[in-house]
């Protein structure tokens, strides 16, 4: 067993335990190939919770702050987390996202860049939709509804795949990434209705 599946066993109990928690959609959710699970973002806890609520590992992308403790930057390091400076365009984050879906695997990216307590679609960073198109991955958007309260209820939707492949072989400058982008955060929010 892998530290990853070892640690998410023993958060998905103890989340269990704490949480109600409600998962709809995980239809959704391929069991093998690339993707990119994209959530909304309001606590420092949505990480454990997507990843208790998807039955794959996700390589998530975390800023770079988080590795800055030596301790907890080497676990994360060891969970498959890598670090993103947020405040720019962080190429060496785009050629870590490219490999993971290269290697048919699932990356976890929040496209706000940050926790969010109310809906900000005007905030979806452009990386988003420039590693779907170049990662040539799907999309699968996750809406979290909770206050995360003690005994109460965590509501996960995960909604259809977005598919970028119309725009595989167009030519994409910043702008148009960043317009991509909002859509998929319109489609997030989207689900809390659904």
């Amino acid at each position: 067993m892998t530290l990853y599946s070892f640690l998410r066993t023993i958060l998905f109990v103890v989340f269990r335990l704490v949480f109600r928690i409600n998962v709809t959609g995980i239809e959704n959710v391929p069991t093998e190939g690339k993707i990119i699970i994209c959530s909304n973002h309001v606590s420092m806890l949505d990480p454990i919770t997507v990843a208790i609520s998807v039955p794959r590992r996700i390589y998530f992308m975390a800023k770079k702050e988080l590795f800055k403790n030596k301790i907890f930057g080497k676990l994360l390091d060891k969970l498959g987390a890598f670090p993103v400076d947020r405040e720019g365009a962080d190429l060496s984050a785009i050629r870590n996202s490219l490999k993971i879906l290269k290697s048919e695997e699932a990356l976890g990216i929040f496209p706000e860049g940050t926790r969010s307590k109310k809906e900000e679609i005007d905030n979806a960073k452009p990386g988003i939709a420039m590693i779907s198109i170049k990662g040539k991955a799907p999309i699968v958007p996750i809406y979290i509804d909770t206050k995360y309260k003690l005994f109460k209820k965590i509501n996960i939707i995960i909604g259809e795949q977005i598919i970028s492949e119309e725009y595989y072989n167009q030519k994409f400058n910043m702008e148009d990434y960043k317009e991509f982008s909002k859509q998929v955060m319109t489609k997030i929010y989207s689900l809390k209705n659904s």
